[in-house]
């Protein structure tokens, strides 16, 4: 039978029970980079230990979060899936809709879920989180995100916070085939200025980071456990928090998603649910949001590259466009008489993406639980285009692709038709063909939305957490991720939820040095 580990902070304030998940004990990889040193899996834990902060998360924020509280205090990190280290998928470029595709119920680095609007989606069950699984886009916020978001920044511990990050793992791209057409496309679309290479978000045409290096070997969050001091830290793997107990004083601690279990949330929810309630907390599990994507994808006349996003067109009418490109095996249809795949030697075929991404967005949904194992999906509805604002937007992104289809620099992506007539070759729904036609290509933003992986809120600033990420009403726990969030942070958020762990934790640090 598994037992549960019970870990104490150090001034005895919250117990957090967590279990492993498996009755064996998973190995961890000997060799491999330097943070390996101090990851166990959970069954090799003692039955109670003292920290300082207890991370539970090792996310994309709970990464850096860890390693720079670490420099000063004694740490614990919990995962509750495995490591990248040793995975081929995870850690390529090209094993990225294979990392996507090939998931199960619990032990799958990307964990796949259906909200209620029957949009597929997925988020990241191993150390990095969905750093771990994303397309590795690196583009800081944009200044409004700031100045809007309700927290009283440091910008200078902002800047640094971002080098941080971005000395360690972030990488220029080398554009190639599909990524320099649609960015040619882009500025002849009207997507201006050109600014080249940048990691800062500005309006125009740029390329942006990378967290893959030139090999195409993925760097992701957990990486910056490199900068930890591995006597302050230890992390623990396939390791499953269960719900947080809450005791009369304070002290730190990091969650996001198992508030409803610990039974903080709305009072009759929880009880409705049969979980005793801890504290009443409104606003848990409401305004959650997703950012819809919308675009095409053509099967090219050529051979493509695998490309992730690299470029992005940042316009002034609430939209982004990136785009990429990818190798995907070439199935027989079912039945078919003159189509036969060989099986030793698989067909593939190339298929570039267009897309666009809504600023935001406005349109809020909301989370609730399907199970009290902490290991099963919650419900969620995001509630795409329920405000007209995000499908104008929508509609505003859908058009500039069909501007940049007709662009010269994509002519080269066509098929030659009778008679000298040139067409595109679509996988899925093409554009409307009157793209003027505001109701017909409103029509197309909710019959096409899809994710990019950007979804946020649930604990969001004001309602749920204080200006300092304090749980409201509880102020020894404090929630530092995507969930307190009420937009997207400019065009891809990894950069800034990385950076947001780097700086709570050099904001803490300074804090307690000057006795706060």
């Amino acid at each position: 039978m598994k037992k549960p580990v019970c870990l104490f902070l150090i001034h005895i304030v919250f117990l957090v029970l967590f279990c492993s998940l498996f009755s064996h004990a998973r190995p961890i990889p000997q060799t491999g980079p330097d943070y390996l040193k101090f990851v166990l899996n959970a069954t090799e834990f003692p039955p109670e230990d003292y920290y300082d902060y207890i991370v539970v998360g090792g996310g994309t924020t709970g990464c850096p979060l860890a390693a720079t509280l670490s420099q000063s205090y004694r740490v614990l990190l919990l995962e509750r899936g495995g490591v990248t280290f040793g995975k081929h998928n995870l850690m390529s470029q090209d094993g990225f809709l294979s990392t996507l595709n090939d998931v199960d119920t619990f032990d799958s680095p990307a964990q796949a879920f259906m909200s209620e609007d029957g949009v597929p989606n997925a988020r990241g069950r191993v150390l990095g989180g969905s750093s771990a699984i994303n397309a590795g886009f690196y583009s800081r916020a944009d200044p409004a995100f700031f100045q809007q978001s309700g927290v009283e920044w440091d910008l200078d511990i902002v800047n640094q916070a971002y080098e941080w990050v971005e000395e360690a793992i972030v990488f220029r791209p080398e554009l190639r085939n599909w990524q320099s057409a649609v960015r040619d496309g882009l500025l002849e679309a009207g997507v201006e200025p050109y600014t080249g290479f940048s990691l800062e978000h500005v309006v125009g045409t740029k390329i942006g980071g990378s967290t893959f290096d030139g090999s195409g070997r993925r760097h992701s969050a957990a990486d910056l456990l490199n900068h930890a001091n591995g006597a302050n830290i230890q992390v623990a793997v396939y390791a499953s928090v269960e719900r947080i107990l809450l005791a009369s004083t304070s002290q730190y601690f990091k969650v996001s998603a198992l508030l409803l279990i610990s039974g903080i949330g709305p009072r009759s929810y929880l009880s409705s649910l049969g979980i005793p309630v801890s504290y009443h907390l409104p606003y848990v599990g409401q305004y959650l949001y997703d950012n819809p994507r919308n675009g095409i994808s053509i099967v090219p006349p050529m051979p493509l590259e695998n490309s992730l996003i690299q470029v992005v067109g940042i316009t002034e009418a609430g939209t982004y466009l990136e785009a990429a490109s990818t190798v995907i095996p070439f199935v027989s249809p079912a039945r078919a008489v003159f189509i036969r795949t060989p099986s030793t030697s698989p067909l593939y075929l190339s298929v570039a993406t267009l897309m666009e991404k809504i600023v935001g967005p406005l349109s809020t949904g909301s989370l609730r639980l399907a199970s009290t194992d902490v290991r099963v999906n919650p419900i969620v509805r995001f509630n795409y285009f329920s405000n007209p604002v995000d499908v104008e937007r929508c509609v505003n992104g859908t058009r500039k692709i069909g501007d940049v289809l007709r662009s010269r620099s994509m002519e080269d992506f066509m098929f030659r038709e009778w008679f000298g007539a040139r067409n595109f070759r679509y996988v899925g729904p093409a554009l409307p063909v009157d793209l003027s036609d505001f109701t017909q290509m409103a029509d197309f933003c909710r019959r096409t939305v899809s994710t990019i992986w950007h979804y946020h809120g649930g604990c969001v600033m004001g309602k749920v957490v204080d200006r300092d990420y304090h749980l409201i009403g509880v102020g020894a726990i404090r929630v530092v991720d995507g969930s307190t969030l009420t937009v997207s942070p400019g065009t891809n958020p990894q950069a800034t939820l990385m950076m947001l762990g780097r700086y709570l934790g050099l904001k803490i640090i300074r804090e307690r040095k000057k006795g706060h």
